[in-house]
């Protein structure tokens, strides 16, 4: 019989899609992670298991996980799994692409209008009874409209967000590590240098996966070549930032502001001084968090591991 090892609580529709493939173990908490010792254990005779980000699934998880078979991740980016010790062990590893696109971009054109317009901070104006009368210049933001907004990876997310630009009368510059040219046909942004995305951009964008390349992509040089008035949006992955150079950036005012859906820890730690800083929006990775798509990204993962288990081709498979 097939075990099939589920790392956080899902709808219960989808655990009976699941229960006739094999026997279910859900770990029955939503909001904290499984502990590292139960996965290792849960998963050491597992045939599939449906993990989040939180689950790291490197060499200790392949040393003991001899049957497992499809590692389905609820996530679009898989660099929390060692990808060549899967192939190894003829593992096939899915995630769940577009389906999470529109909602993701969505999100992210949230992010750069809240930090913009200074959402957060005249809301808590409002709630700590500071608003006593109307100000020539009260917390006056910056405008998106008629900008330069420069977006680092050009892949679905980044043309989806370049999309909702094209309302607001905006330059779109790109820089991704191969050109796009169905972006640009179709959405009018240029192909630049990353430098040049940096020195003319009014807001900048990442939405790019983590890898070697882009680890640190934005460090002390790149957020001292942005514009002193520019706003610095991640909704790509937390590593690909410095954070304490952003830190100071945004100290030093080397930038405007920042808005962050993604961050290196993750859950952020209650003292981090980014929470202390105005000029920051900080949100809980919740780039795809729509019911909707949060549905679908869960049907995606149970529709790979019944294609693996019942040996077919999975839908979304990062490797075979």
């Amino acid at each position: 019989m097939e075990k099939i090892l589920v790392t956080r609580k899902i709808p219960q529709q989808f655990i009976h899609q699941l229960e006739q493939l094999g026997d279910v173990v859900m770990w029955d908490q939503e909001l904290t992670p499984m502990s590292r010792n139960h996965f290792l254990t849960e998963v050491e005779d597992a045939t599939a298991c449906l993990i989040t980000l939180s689950e790291k699934v490197y060499d200790e998880v392949f040393e003991r996980a001899q049957h497992l078979k499809v590692i389905s991740n609820m996530a679009v980016g898989y660099d929390s799994i060692d990808l060549k010790l899967a192939q190894q062990h003829h593992i096939t590893v899915t995630n769940t692409p577009q389906v999470l696109t529109e909602t993701t971009a969505e999100l992210g054109f949230t992010l750069m209008l809240t930090v913009a317009r200074r959402i957060i901070e005249a809301e808590t104006y409002v709630q700590d009874g500071q608003w006593k009368s109307w100000g020539p210049y009260l917390l006056s933001g910056k405008d998106v409209h008629g900008s330069t907004v420069g977006i680092f990876g050009m892949g679905d997310i980044g043309k989806a967000f370049a999309r909702r630009l094209k309302g607001f009368n905006t330059r779109i510059l790109y820089h991704n590590r191969s050109r796009h040219l169905d972006a640009e046909n179709e959405l009018k942004a240029t192909y630049v240098s990353f430098n040049d995305l940096l020195t003319q951009s009014d807001f900048v964008v990442c939405t790019a996966p983590l890898t070697k390349d882009t680890e640190n992509q934005f460090d002390t040089q790149a957020f001292k070549q942005m514009k002193n008035d520019a706003i610095f949006i991640n909704i790509g992955r937390g590593a690909i930032v410095d954070e304490e150079t952003l830190i100071k950036a945004l100290e030093q005012q080397d930038i405007l502001g920042c808005g962050l859906d993604v961050l290196r820890q993750e859950p952020i730690r209650h003292d981090h001084p980014l929470l202390k800083l105005p000029n920051a929006v900080i949100l809980p990775h919740i780039g795809s968090a729509s019911k909707n798509t949060r549905d679908k990204m869960v049907q995606l993962c149970v529709d790979n591991i019944k294609a693996v288990l019942t040996q077919k081709e999975p839908i979304t498979s990062v490797i075979n």
